[in-house]
């Protein structure tokens, strides 16, 4: 039986987690003369909180994330067994809420497609329902693809909002509170107020192996409150993820030039290769879609975006390397803590995905905080492409 034939677009995009919405929202904005639709089974950005520094965002950029910014904070703080510091930075976060509600204001209803795609081609969707939606172009932005030949470390999490009463007491966002047990890599607290009595609590590990045990994670939540006398009277959300730490790979082979599909978001490998964090990649090419979205040639020129991308993470794969191959499991907190000594420039550079030739130097000069033989083996073994 022939797919139902559901018309066709300029622009179909499926996915609508973080790059998906942020895409959609760029082009609404920029360009209303498109016909854009978007593809998405679930809620519109997941039950998800994603954070930044406003150093991850160009200026001109900001227009686009600011109208769903949900909190922010002028400070930050970090916590190590041998060193606490507090940043004067500017922090926000948004959250999946926010972008679905933007999404939605920003397409016509119709122009929503609660279905999940069976088949995404460069001028087609197949839907699971039995639809077919043609498109000029085609932006697949269904997330991170597994690639069994990548050489991989993983940050996993779950992450709880408790409703605390009487008050938690943190007056500003925690990045890494590491003066926790380490268990199962490197493992830290993440804190987020969100207001007087709502703290949102992650349990982050850097992992050498991708299982999650969420009940265990929930468990330690709860030690971690109690070990502080929160009265916890609520979890009002929680989400977990696993995301690859990509230590070596070859982008031919996670986006083979044979594949004629434009991708965009961590589907595109674009994404910072230490930290997972995927926020500046995805505004800076849904910012850059309006001006694109008329060329011919978009899959040849968001794929060679991508791969610019992906070589610029080449400095980051590699203190990855060092990260799981160089330390043992239980002293990769040293790593962070030496480089939560840094100028803070630098820091907000590596954030961002954006540091200079002398940030890198600073950042490998000194005594290493793992062994210098091990330090040595991993480098000899780093994937440099």
């Amino acid at each position: 039986m022939a797919a139902k034939d559901l018309g066709k677009c300029d622009i179909a995009i499926v996915g609508g987690g973080l790059a998906g919405g942020l895409a959609a929202l760029a082009l609404a904005a920029k360009r209303p003369d498109l016909d854009v639709r978007l593809v998405e089974p679930g809620p519109i950005g997941g039950n998800h909180v994603w954070s930044f520094f406003d150093s991850d965002i160009a200026k001109k950029h900001r227009w686009l994330v600011a109208p769903l910014v949900r909190y922010h904070w002028d400070k930050y703080g970090v916590i190590f067994p041998a060193h606490r510091r507090t940043l004067r930075m500017g922090y926000k976060s948004i959250t999946g809420e926010a972008l679905a509600e933007a999404v939605a204001a920003a397409l016509p209803e119709d122009h929503i497609i609660a279905e999940k795609a069976k088949h995404v081609a460069p001028d087609h969707v197949l839907l699971a329902r039995g639809g077919r939606l043609s498109a000029r172009h085609v932006l697949d932005a269904r997330g991170a693809v597994k690639n069994p030949s990548f050489d991989c470390g993983w940050q996993k999490f779950v992450g709880q909002a408790l409703t605390i009463a009487g008050g938690h007491g943190v007056d500003r966002p925690v990045v890494m509170d590491a003066g926790v047990e380490q268990v199962d890599g490197y493992r830290f607290i993440y804190l987020l107020p969100f207001d007087a009595e709502t703290l949102f609590v992650e349990d982050t590990y850097y992992s050498d192996g991708g299982d999650l045990d969420v009940a265990a994670i929930r468990d330690r939540i709860a030690d971690y409150a109690a070990a502080r006398q929160w009265q916890v009277t609520a979890v009002t959300r929680e989400e977990t993820g696993v995301l690859p730490v990509v230590i070596g790979g070859d982008f031919d082979r996670l986006w083979p030039q044979s594949d004629r599909t434009a991708r965009i978001g961590t589907r595109a490998g674009s994404f910072h290769a230490t930290t997972g964090y995927s926020l500046p990649d995805a505004v800076r090419t849904a910012a850059a879609l309006p001006e694109l979205a008329d060329r011919r040639d978009l899959v040849a020129v968001l794929r060679a975006r991508a791969a610019a991308s992906w070589r610029r993470q080449r400095f980051y794969r590699m203190l990855g390397a060092m990260l799981f191959r160089a330390a043992e499991p239980d002293e990769r907190y040293r790593i962070f803590q030496r480089f939560y000594r840094l100028p803070s420039g630098l820091i907000a550079r590596f954030y961002a995905g954006q540091s200079r030739t002398a940030d890198k130097l600073r950042i490998l000069s000194g005594k290493p905080p793992v062994p210098v033989g091990r330090a040595l083996a991993a480098l000899r073994r780093f994937d440099w492409k």
